[in-house]
């Protein structure tokens, strides 16, 4: 296996659930390097999504996600953005707090592949809040 994309994200609050709000999947930057990492959807439908599995580092374990692109701007509606969803039962397997980076591999077969790097200790009594600006990278592999 070879691994021929890699992008990484550095998790805010708000990806984690740390805020307490409620939203639907980290936001995917329309940056062509990051969006690369994604299958093509279909803009001329209404909020086109496709399901994508993702393996932890055992090979095994996968977790099902929800790629969106909430296009209802063309649509009647105000949104334009892509979102990855249905994360919140990994991220809390996981334990994921904001400043941990989760990164995302894709190998040339085609699969999918995810690790959580704790990056930074996380006080428990909520002593302070880390704001994070973005946090997306694309790694460079060829």
């Amino acid at each position: 296996m070879k691994i021929i994309k890699r992008i990484t994200k550095t998790l805010s609050a708000n990806d984690t659930g740390e805020t307490g709000a409620n939203q639907a999947g980290i936001l995917i930057p329309k940056q062509p390097g990051i969006l690369s990492y994604f299958p093509e959807l279909d803009g001329s439908v209404k909020n086109p999504r496709i399901s994508l599995y993702f393996f932890e580092e055992d090979g095994v374990t996968k977790w099902p996600f929800e790629f969106i692109y909430y296009n209802g701007k063309f649509f009647g509606g105000t949104r334009n953005e892509y979102r990855l969803t249905w994360m919140t039962q990994y991220l809390r397997a996981k334990n994921a707090k904001a400043g941990d980076r989760l990164e995302m591999l894709l190998d040339d077969d085609g699969r999918r592949h995810i690790h959580l790097k704790r990056l930074h200790e996380v006080a428990e009594d909520g002593g302070g809040v880390l704001k994070l600006r973005g946090g997306w990278k694309v790694i460079d592999l060829g």
